[in-house]
């Protein structure tokens, strides 16, 4: 009774490395809300009893209020990781997840991940100008938004509309660039 399961909640994410998703634990967080009800219920009791001259119940008042904020802390805890696990998911497996993934989340954070991703695309999309700014695309950002490249290059990989002299340096777009850099091979 003193914040156990909302712990295990909290103990089973920190055992879940490599950035994976556990199953979410609807009945484990039931039971963590519903001791939290119960405690807080005691407490409403004992603090009228406490008014009326029964001292000896401040400090199991006390006890019981601690145990309420562990319990709130660690549920807030346990939730609040798993949505930055989502985020990290939705950067990691682009706007779809795999169904294994989404067979582990609940409604509500299928909800989140959905919002989020829109409003990631939004924000992506009025960033970049007329195609918008796939910031997903690396996970580091790149140093500049053009890639210099050779005159041939430029010509051979991008057919490149204006004929430029041999050897001068053009600018590309790195998005342009980046399917034929992550294939290995000449476009």
């Amino acid at each position: 009774m003193a914040a156990e399961r909302a712990v295990g909640l909290v103990r089973e994410l920190h055992r879940t490395t490599g950035g994976s998703l556990p199953p979410f634990r609807t009945e484990e967080l039931r039971q963590a809300l519903e001791e939290m009800r119960a405690l807080y219920e005691q407490n409403q009791a004992d603090v009228s009893e406490a008014k009326s001259g029964r001292t000896d119940l401040i400090f199991l008042i006390r006890f019981r209020h601690c145990c309420l904020l562990r319990n709130q802390r660690c549920i807030l805890a346990y939730l609040y990781d798993r949505l930055l696990r989502i985020r990290a998911l939705r950067w990691e497996y682009g706007s779809v997840l795999p169904n294994a993934i989404q067979f582990h989340m609940s409604a509500e954070e299928v909800e989140w991940f959905n919002r989020y991703k829109k409003s990631l695309a939004a924000y992506m999309k009025s960033v970049g100008g007329e195609e918008g700014l796939d910031l997903t695309q690396d996970i580091k950002p790149p140093k500049s938004l053009y890639i210099e490249s050779l005159e041939d290059w430029a010509r051979w990989c991008f057919l490149v509309q204006a004929e430029a002299e041999r050897h001068q340096v053009e600018s590309i777009e790195h998005g342009s660039v980046q399917l034929c850099i992550s294939r290995c091979a000449p476009c």
